[in-house]
């Protein structure tokens, strides 16, 4: 199994937030330059959205793309987001392909934990995320399990959607019951504005997809969302 040199930038960085730029909004045809590119310029990992076209109205990366990125970038760490109706199916090939994170969504499985613990057999942190609609009461029975916690500031399908920011009531839910060692990552409609309401309900992780890519200096991207 490959070594994952880099998890304890994940669970016990050096700096908050982190920055988790989401490649759903990179130039697939120059995947490997894009992920390298933001990397070189202070992300602090990549972020790989993954829908099966039946949990998330869409159908996007595979195994393949996360192995792709693993070979353009061999010390970044993977962040994957497994928003399928199956996740479990999807922890081995993931793995096999270089992922050092999966998570997936408290709304596919009535229990998450035994995700956690194949996720954690395979040399992989887990996550659990849930979406807008969905209380933090559902989520809090199972967050001692997991590394992170993702909620979900758009509903899952597409990149470029609007902040809904009846989410940050939820983050400031949560966070309380978190560890030290634990994260609390955002994604949907993260821009340096709604970066700072994120912040100030406790998210550590701010993933961003056209914010980053979608702006002509990653650098300047980057850095306008770590000091929102």
């Amino acid at each position: 199994m490959r070594p994952l040199p880099t998890k304890d930038l994940f669970l016990h960085p050096p700096r908050l937030p982190l920055i988790a730029p989401s490649i759903l909004s990179a130039d697939f045809a120059r995947l490997g330059e894009e992920c390298r590119a933001v990397l070189a310029v202070g992300a602090d990992l990549l972020h790989v959205d993954v829908m099966d076209g039946h949990f998330a109205p869409n159908l996007s990366m595979g195994p393949a793309i996360c192995a792709a990125a693993r070979r353009a970038c061999p010390d970044a760490f993977l962040d994957v987001h497994l928003m399928v109706t199956d996740p479990a199916f999807f922890l081995k090939p993931f793995a096999a392909a270089g992922a050092d994170h999966c998570t997936l969504h408290v709304e596919a499985v009535e229990d998450p934990r035994p995700f956690a613990d194949a996720a954690r057999a395979l040399g992989l942190s887990a996550g659990l995320a849930f979406n807008p609609q969905t209380p933090a009461a559902r989520v809090l029975p199972f967050v001692e399990a997991f590394d992170l916690i993702l909620c979900m500031s758009v509903v899952p399908g597409f990149s470029g959607q609007r902040f809904m920011p009846q989410v940050l009531a939820q983050c400031a839910a949560i966070k309380p019951h978190l560890r030290q060692d634990q994260r609390l990552e955002i994604d949907g409609g993260i821009a340096p504005d709604t970066a700072r309401d994120a912040r100030a309900a406790g998210c550590d992780v701010l993933v961003a997809a056209t914010a980053i890519y979608g702006r002509p200096d990653y650098r300047a991207a980057i850095a306008a969302l770590r000091t929102a």
